[in-house]
């Protein structure tokens, strides 16, 4: 849980995390025509054969670490998630599309661009940490940022 006082950190985290709500609400709430958790079970279990217990560790993936992506709580172990999340779907859906997002619409699914950020986005924060304003912080705290050692890093590039 330790972490420094890192601002990108905190960006990155809130952004994935944001990006990652509407997906976990879609499977747990039924939100933003979502199937709520039954419907996705039974659509990942039938459409594309993953059992069910893996099917829910994606939705808490998706939902649960979204939420504690959003307020720094665990953002390690969220991000795991979702970083082992995106390999699956990259694996079994995504590779057979190519790399390239389905911007006009003429390929019959989405490349594996947009996951390739994700996981990035997830490496980073698992290294990191979950950066300043966290929930992690507040309870454990971690090194402070040096002010003098931002200007010298500014001043030398």
């Amino acid at each position: 849980m330790q972490t420094d006082n890192d601002t990108a950190v905190f960006f990155m985290r809130v952004a994935l995390g944001i990006v990652f709500f509407p997906h976990g609400a879609q499977k747990v709430l039924g939100w933003f025509g979502g199937y709520g958790p039954r419907g996705t079970i039974q659509a990942f279990s039938q459409g594309m054969h993953i059992p069910p217990f893996i099917t829910v560790l994606v939705i808490l993936a998706e939902f649960a670490g979204a939420i504690m992506l959003m307020v720094g709580l665990f953002s390690r172990v969220a991000a795991f998630g979702i970083f082992c999340d995106m390999i699956g779907a990259i694996l079994l859906v995504h590779h057979r599309f190519g790399f390239f997002m389905n911007w006009t619409g003429q390929k019959p699914g989405e490349g594996f661009e947009y996951h390739i950020l994700v996981l990035a986005l997830s490496l980073a924060i698992m290294i990191k940490g979950s950066g300043r304003w966290s929930i992690d912080r507040a309870l454990v705290g971690g090194p402070s940022v040096s002010r003098v050692a931002d200007v010298r890093v500014i001043r030398a590039a």
